[in-house]
């Protein structure tokens, strides 16, 4: 039996875009447009006889503007919603409450300048659809098959093992992505300001990185910043991976310095997990903690398990806390997470690492 297509409610003022979307979701057999609306009150009536699997939803529109209807949905009967808005710093600040409100993801205005440009934005958009139609928002979403792409290798090759020299310096890499913006906030929010330098690819547009960067900065203890191309990695200090971009881990004697990369998605990301855990278990091995977060797919799950074979600490959060159970869990099936945390308790594993040693070698268990 044929698994049940993602039916998918478009709500934009914008006819145009409001086409471009159905388009593509229409190329995919899995997903089914049931309708388009131009304003939230159209939207509204047509909740009234039948619900979608996912809402993509804009924020600037008429009468009913998109943050206010997304908080009705989720007062009422939470679906989960997509923001596709034009992703601007003016912007940025509906965006963020959007996110806080229950939206499970925020992508940019579909691009159509170049073919390369739509093919990557309908791979995003089509992705983005099918991740929220896991999202916990309601009881027993269906597993979606999950496509391999490109890996690593396209960005750097597989780290050489032995090839690392022990230091004192200690940083941690986090992987995350659908449900992660709020996800991530609780993480640093409980974070001192002498925690381990913290290098993080959450999947997230171009653009859109700087300001979610910028906003942790000034509710956190540590300094957060987007990641530049030689920004040191250091204690008290957070780089965010720009969107769009591959983020790597070099090192220079016992110095973290960060590289930031063009290059192909790699598991159908950029910046991947992948890249950053791969540089990661070449450059820190032993001297670094690895943890994958809430997300879907399997972006960093090889990652994880090279910097596990590398004498790395490894985390997985809990499918319980999970918004998406799909990245943590690939990294658990494939043997790469040494231990499963729980939410609460990923600041303090942070904070007590650099005191309990590398992993790598024990068995896997779930955290107090």
């Amino acid at each position: 039996m044929s698994r049940k297509a993602i039916r998918v409610l478009i709500v934009d003022d914008s006819a145009s875009v409001r086409q471009v979307l159905s388009s593509i979701l229409s190329e995919d057999p899995g997903i089914e447009v049931m309708g388009t609306a131009a304003d939230a009150f159209s939207a509204a009536r047509r909740l009234q006889t039948e619900l979608p699997d996912v809402i993509i939803l804009d924020i600037e529109m008429p009468g009913m503007d998109g943050l206010t209807f997304l908080r009705k949905i989720m007062a009422q009967r939470p679906i989960p919603v997509i923001i596709c808005s034009t992703l601007t710093e003016a912007g940025s600040r509906a965006l963020f409450d959007a996110l806080e409100a229950g939206a499970v993801d925020v992508l940019p205005k579909p691009r159509i300048d170049t073919r390369n440009a739509l093919t990557e934005t309908a791979g995003r958009l089509r992705h983005a659809v099918r991740a929220a139609a896991q999202a916990k928002l309601r009881p027993q979403q269906p597993r979606m098959q999950i496509e391999r792409k490109l890996t690593a290798d396209v960005i750097m090759p597989p780290p050489v093992p032995g090839r690392v020299r022990q230091t004192t310096d200690r940083i941690v890499c986090i992987g995350i992505s659908t449900g992660g913006t709020e996800t991530l906030r609780e993480v640093l929010q409980g974070l001192p300001a002498n925690c381990p330098g913290i290098a993080v690819v959450q999947h997230m547009p171009e653009k859109f990185t700087a300001a979610f960067a910028k906003r942790l900065n000034g509710i956190c203890a540590m300094e957060i910043k987007e990641a530049e191309n030689g920004d040191e990695l250091s204690t008290g200090r957070v780089l965010i991976a720009p969107g769009n971009r591959h983020m790597l881990l070099q090192r220079g004697g016992a110095q973290y310095r960060i590289a930031i990369k063009d290059g192909p998605p790699v598991s159908r990301h950029r910046p991947s997990v992948d890249v950053l855990f791969r540089s990661a278990a070449q450059y820190a091995g032993a001297n670094a903690l690895g943890l994958i977060m809430t997300g879907m797919g399997d972006d960093g799950a090889r990652g994880l398990l090279e910097m596990r074979k590398a004498g790395a600490r490894t985390l997985a959060q809990d499918e319980e806390d999970c918004v998406v159970f799909g990245m943590p869990k690939e990294a658990i099936d494939l043997g790469a997470a040494e231990r499963i945390v729980k939410l609460p308790r990923v600041a303090q594993e942070i904070m007590a690492w650099p005191n309990t040693g590398a992993g790598g070698a024990g068995d896997l268990a779930h955290g107090a």
